[in-house]
């Protein structure tokens, strides 16, 4: 996942969609090699130099101040004063923040953390006149203005951005405060945290041969795919039910959240918390709906891959706890120097500028890769240090989950890597509404290139089964993650309140309605009720409608990947146009501009064809192996 500056676009900690891990008894971590370690020092190189810093961005974000009032005459130089600033307090940030995330026990890591999220929204306070008192001048006359200045030219897009937004623009008092609350208001995003990966008591479990383990959520993670149904069954019910223990605690915490979410919506004028954090970005409202409209339609083509994996693992009465275990096992591991070599030749239909780069990234110690005690869990990529180059965060284990995991977050890497060479600082943070397309489009490029090197029936099936699987968590998931934030954002804007028992409850009837439990014997998947408590563990729903955009991303990556792959004319220079493009316009008209409308059907049924596709493909196999005849497609609802 991208992590981004909080202040502006995203939170403080962002996991990955899915964190590489390995089973009990497989090839533990190396002990890391130092071009294994990031160097943070790059950024800061002492924390000597980190506090010097913090000291005076408070100071002149004070000072910038002054500029209130005088924006009309003194623009430019206010600009270039403001996005100075911005970028020295997200160099602060991105030092603070990845030395606590890699060791979360660490308080005296934590309160720096915390010093810089407490600078990052007194810059918010201080600079929060600058939108109204643009809108003050008046559209003709910003518009006048750059084009008499070509010094402004890298504020450009900023300043139209804050004139189109006008009607949810308050004055600077309001603005100001509302920035002000920002820290208050991320709190419960900070509380979910502290709870999940350091206080909730996590259960202590044994399996069926006997090993013991302590599940914790990076066990979770490791131990919800085991063989054994049995063991799937127990871990399950463990840790879900230490979620639904804690449901009232982390309901509080979620409600909290969209009540935030709902407050500042009405603050700046929005009939929805979606259409208010949509329009951050300048997306369609109608893409969120389409989004989810269509995914329901396509339920079928999800039911279809459901029978096919009961199929394929011998089951008759598939249960959740059945989703995460491989449909074939590759008793296979990768080191680091193989998992990047992989993403190398995978990459190299994106071009040889593209994969030079990559490959002085993978030299230049910009990732921490292994999993130790008290590392944030999961993965991200850093790229808010603009002047630097980004960090990765991951928790390497050696499976092709995390071969997959460091190819995403390297996709991350390379976007923010064009960006900052192609545009200015005040355009270079592009959206999380494009932000998962080159990570999604990497993961796609890999697939094809271990289908390519697949050397057995049972090679080709595990990769086409890890790729299915892939396109259930990304988009199918994350529909039904953003269906759910719909709902309960919904129940809120009614006057409804939020606790943990009632958000269980609507998270159950979403899932069994996803995965095809109609409480029968013919029921596609059969869902218990400790599975609705799954959204207490989920950080995502924090973050203000922010899963939707894994489900978009996939879409328009697999359409960007078949089209690169089939070296269809043009498409290589437009996709590496956008990701060249940074935030130089709205990333729906960028994302439209490169060929892909997220706001048709279009990508959305493409994403359902091509799971087809691949079940056709499986099916083969398998009917092959077996000597029957493979299943047609379902079509999808009308």
């Amino acid at each position: 996942m991208n992590r981004r500056f909080p202040a502006f676009v995203a939170p403080s900690v962002v996991l990955a969609l899915v964190a590489g891990t390995a089973l009990a008894g497989d090839t533990p971590a190396p002990t890391p090699r130092v071009q294994d370690t990031w160097d943070l020092s790059a950024v800061y190189p002492s924390v000597d130099a980190w506090t010097a810093a913090l000291k005076q961005a408070n100071t002149d974000a004070d000072a910038l101040t002054a500029c209130q009032g005088h924006l009309k005459d003194q623009l430019k130089a206010c600009l270039d004063k403001r996005f100075t600033l911005q970028e020295t307090v997200a160099r602060i940030y991105t030092y603070a923040s990845n030395l606590s995330n890699a060791d979360t026990r660490d308080a005296t890591l934590q309160q720096r953390s915390q010093q810089a999220g407490l600078l990052a929204t007194h810059f918010g306070e201080t600079s929060a006149f600058f939108a109204p008192e643009i809108l003050a001048m008046g559209g003709p006359a910003v518009e006048a203005a750059i084009k008499a200045d070509p010094g402004l030219a890298p504020y450009d897009y900023f300043l139209r951005s804050i004139v189109v937004d006008a009607p949810h623009t308050l004055d600077a008092n309001s603005e100001g405060l509302l920035a002000g609350a920002g820290t208050i208001l991320g709190e419960p995003d900070h509380i979910h945290g502290i709870l999940i990966n350091a206080e909730i008591p996590w259960p202590d479990v044994t399996l069926k041969d006997g090993t013991k383990i302590h599940l914790d959520p990076s066990a979770w993670t490791l131990y919800r795919q085991v063989p054994d149904r049995d063991d799937r069954k127990t871990v399950f019910d463990a840790f879900y039910g230490t979620m639904k223990a804690y449901q009232g605690t982390l309901g509080a915490t979620l409600g909290a959240a969209v009540e935030g979410h709902w407050l500042v919506a009405k603050a700046h004028h929005y009939d929805s918390s979606v259409a208010a954090a949509v329009d951050q970005d300048h997306v369609p409202v109608a893409v969120y709906n389409t989004l989810v409209a269509t995914t329901n339609k396509n339920l079928p083509t999800l039911h279809r891959y459901l029978k096919l994996r009961a199929k394929i693992l011998g089951i008759t009465d598939l249960q959740y706890s059945d989703m995460y275990p491989p449909l074939v096992n590759l008793d296979k591991h990768w080191t680091i120097d193989e998992a990047e070599a992989l993403t190398i030749a995978a990459t190299k239909p994106l071009g040889p500028t593209y994969t030079s780069q990559l490959q002085a990234g993978f030299g230049g110690r910009w990732m921490d890769a292994y999993p130790h005690a008290g590392k944030q869990e999961g993965a991200y990529m850093d790229g808010a240090a603009y002047a630097v180059h980004p960090f990765l965060l991951l928790n390497f284990n050696g499976d092709y989950e995390s071969v997959t995991t460091l190819a995403h977050e390297w996709g991350h890497a390379m976007h923010s890597v064009l960006s900052a060479k192609n545009q200015p600082y005040a355009k270079a943070d592009y959206s999380t509404f494009i932000a998962e397309i080159a990570s999604t489009c990497n993961e796609a490029l890999l697939m094809q290139q271990m289908l390519k090197d697949s050397k057995s029936d049972d090679e080709k099936l595990y990769f086409l089964g890890t790729q299915l699987e892939g396109l259930r968590q990304t988009y199918f998931r994350q529909a039904q993650f953003a269906e759910f934030e719909l709902a309960i954002h919904d129940q809120v804007e009614h006057g409804e309140p939020l606790t943990g028992e009632g958000l269980s409850k609507t998270y159950l009837g979403i899932l069994k309605r996803y995965y095809g439990d109609t409480g029968g014997a013919d029921a596609v998947t059969h869902i218990a009720d400790r599975d609705g408590a799954e959204w207490a563990y989920v950080p995502h729903f924090y973050y203000d409608f922010y899963v939707y955009q894994y489900a978009t991303s996939i879409a328009a990556a697999s359409q960007f990947s078949t089209d690169i792959l089939a070296k269809k004319p043009g498409v290589l220079d437009k996709y590496i146009t956008l990701l060249s493009a940074g935030g130089s316009n709205d990333p729906y008209v960028l994302l439209k501009t490169a060929g892909v409308d997220m706001a048709t059907p279009a990508p959305y049924d493409a994403v359902a064809a091509e799971m087809n596709a691949i079940m056709d493909q499986m099916e083969a196999i398998v009917a092959k192996k077996a000597g029957a005849k493979p299943a047609k497609a379902v079509p999808a609802k009308k």
